[in-house]
């Protein structure tokens, strides 16, 4: 649904002449942002970007390098430019807001080479309160049809050596921690994961996207890509002297980065800019830059908490193959999650390990062909699992894992999607755990972004949702296929079980939602309460208190959000109150405060109840933070609980320590959370 109707026209916006209009301005609608594009003298095009009247990205370059013909970087002329404004209102059919303004000003750069091959190109801005979008767009032309990218070199030219938050430009994983650093300092080669299932291939100093940035000024950067479609992802090269980010798309092994044929059009580029950390949350520019719903009502789909077979595993407690002896996916262990979820209002159960092929899944060369995607295990009763789940109002989450081998996985696509709708199951939770399956691919490229994307569509055909695991990470699709879910794109819950490098520290996901959630709701699986992991992992805990587990049920977006822990974890545990209540569908979101990889402080109203939910967590410091309540509609009383750290609660000393109060607020009530080393806080807020 749309309101607000979208008006198009053809005017100029603070347009400057220059040598036949070769310098040209689009500013955005509150005029705070300000793009110019400008040829040099050697026809090279460029564009800069400033804020506030302060440059925040310097005159940079763009271009490509091809195969077989000569790059386009310079002898460009202006044939002629076209300027839009566009505003609309659109609603999310799920998400963490209700409705998304969609409102920007366009500027459209029609060129073309001075010499032969005479090939003609538009590079397309878009600029919007939040920040700047910028594509290539090639047409049709008799000079130009198939077409193979060796380079995208668009450039980022830095002002400064901004603070950085960052990860390797890993062409397989994202599963590596963030770090701190000055552009300067960024060393993407030495600081690779230590994921004990994936090598990694970083084959220069690039960093993965999203990637956020605050300058001397205290302006944020965030740099990321949106749409992508039938072309590479990119990581960004990082030139530590000059201090300039360049597009670096991932290829494969022949070096070939892109190929496809005219006409096409780029991924978006995208630069948010914001005042304040918070803005960074809340931007829907990379949303925005995506189509519209392409797939219709999406009803059948409903945004849920979860329980799973899945953390046993991960404990050691249970495995995902037969022959072990300890079978996890049984039909009998299956309906004790049921039972546990209907009694406590969880809609969904995730069963890993159902279908035979577990045995050779990863550290194999042979791994295409071993899955079955409809065959479960001759202890896993399929039928009679979901017969029993639909009776108690349970509904079951598919998982299909490839073990990185998609073209097995593509050729049962149908048959397994068959199999789910036949047995009205709506989601999937998919994975690709290991090398990419042909040799030379990889999970980022254009041949697994195509993948992915099929997926999805064939997805949609039979009305299934798609939670992605090692994935490539979300450019905001979900927008046009909503029945895009959930992604795994950033380090998760299931590396404090087994990483021998002590798991994700506290400031871990202080540092997510400014980055990696960026790309799109995050299957992070909180809800952790045996910190310990005792009695299976001696050498391993979860990183954080009780209250911080609980608290990441708001700050983490997802429409699906996981109970991770064992049942027996949550019987008779009256914090697991907070999790029964907490929303998944939000109608607004709101961040109270913030300090990137310190903390953060997030408010949600879910929809359809007038009820609000507050989660709050700190990295290994603790602190104080007055949280204002100014965001409740006014004159109007609520009863809040609050699920706090106990006053020795510690991250390592005594994770689960924690207290539960009640007490009565309105939008004029300031209350101070005393957060603990790697501690948390998490409000539920109900109208009396």
């Amino acid at each position: 649904m749309k309101i607000a109707v979208a008006l198009a026209s053809v005017f100029a916006f603070a347009l400057a002449s220059c040598s036949k209009s070769e310098k040209l301005t689009v500013q955005s609608p509150s005029g705070k942002i300000v793009t110019t594009f400008l040829l040099t003298g050697n026809g090279k095009p460029t564009y800069n970007v400033s804020y506030n009247q302060k440059s925040i990205i310097k005159p940079s370059t763009l271009g490509f390098e091809f195969k077989v013909m000569p790059p386009i970087a310079d002898n460009i002329r202006v044939d002629s430019f076209k300027t839009q404004s566009f505003s609309e209102k659109w609603e999310m059919p799920w998400g963490d807001q209700r409705w998304v303004d969609n409102t920007y000003n366009e500027l459209r750069v029609y060129l073309s080479e001075r010499k032969t091959p005479n090939r003609r190109f538009a590079i397309v801005f878009r600029v919007f309160n939040d920040g700047v979008g910028l594509r290539y767009e090639f047409p049709e032309q008799p000079n130009l049809d198939s077409v193979t990218i060796l380079a995208e070199n668009t450039e980022f030219n830095l002002t400064g050596d901004h603070t950085c938050w960052w990860q390797p430009g890993d062409w397989d994983i994202y599963e590596h921690l963030y770090r701190t650093t000055p552009v300067s300092k960024i060393d993407a080669i030495k600081n690779k994961s230590k994921n004990p299932l994936a090598q990694t291939y970083i084959p220069e100093n690039a960093v993965n996207t999203p990637v956020t940035m605050k300058t001397a000024d205290g302006v944020y950067l965030c740099f990321h890509e949106a749409d992508v479609s039938n072309y590479a992802g990119a990581t960004l090269r990082v030139d530590t002297i000059q201090l300039s980010l360049t597009t670096a798309l991932v290829g494969n092994d022949a070096g070939i980065k892109v190929k496809t044929k005219t006409p096409f059009n780029s991924p978006w580029r995208t630069i948010i800019v914001a005042d304040k950390p918070g803005d960074i949350v809340t931007s829907k520019l990379v949303l925005n830059l995506n189509e519209p719903n392409k797939i219709g009502d999406v009803s059948w789909f409903k945004p849920m908490k979860y329980v799973g077979i899945w953390w046993e595993m991960h404990l050691g407690k249970s495995s995902w193959d037969m022959a072990s002896g300890k079978h996890g996916a049984t039909t009998a262990n299956a309906k004790r999650y049921i039972d546990f979820a209907a009694r406590n209002g969880l809609k969904g159960l995730l069963v890993e390990g159902w279908n035979t092929g577990w045995e050779r899944w990863i550290g194999f060369d042979d791994r295409e062909g071993i899955f079955d995607f409809v065959t479960p295990y001759p202890d896993y009763n399929l039928n009679e699992v979901v017969r029993y789940a639909q009776d108690k109002g349970v509904n079951l989450i598919m998982h299909h894992e490839t073990s990185a081998a998609p073209r097995t996985y593509e050729q049962q696509l149908d048959s397994a999607f068959r199999l789910m709708q036949s047995l009205g199951i709506h989601a999937v939770k998919t994975g690709y755990v290991g090398k990419i399956i042909p040799k030379g691919e990889y999970h980022q490229g254009q041949w697994m972004v195509n993948h992915y994307r099929k997926v999805i569509e064939t997805a949609a055909k039979y009305q299934i949702a798609v939670d992605a695991h090692e994935p490539f990470k979300g450019t905001g699709e979900w927008r046009t296929y909503p029945n895009v879910i959930a992604r795994e794109n950033f380090r998760g819950q299931e590396f404090n079980a087994w990483s021998t490098d002590g798991g994700n520290p506290p400031e871990h996901l202080t540092i997510l939602p400014f980055t990696a959630q960026l790309a799109g709701p995050m299957d992070y699986t909180p809800g952790i309460f045996n910190i310990k992991l005792k009695p299976y992992k001696s050498d391993n805990q979860v990183n954080s208190t009780l209250a911080y587990q609980l608290a990441l049920y708001v700050v983490i977006y997802s429409p699906i959000q996981m109970a991770a822990d064992l049942p027996e974890n949550y019987e008779g545990h009256p914090a697991f109150q907070f999790i029964r209540d907490v929303g998944v569908d939000w109608e607004q979101t709101v961040v109270l405060d913030a300090a990137i990889g310190d903390y953060i402080a997030i408010a949600r109203e879910e929809r359809n109840t007038g009820r609000w939910f507050v989660g709050a967590i700190t990295d290994e410091n603790g602190r104080s933070l007055n949280v204002k309540f100014d965001f409740l509609k006014p004159n109007q009383k609520y009863r809040a609980t609050l699920y706090i750290d106990g006053p020795d609660a510690h991250w390592d000393k005594n994770p689960t320590s924690y207290q539960i109060e009640t007490r009565e607020v309105d939008s004029n009530s300031v209350i101070e959370l005393n957060l603990a080393p790697g501690g948390g806080a998490a409000i539920s807020l109900f109208p009396l």
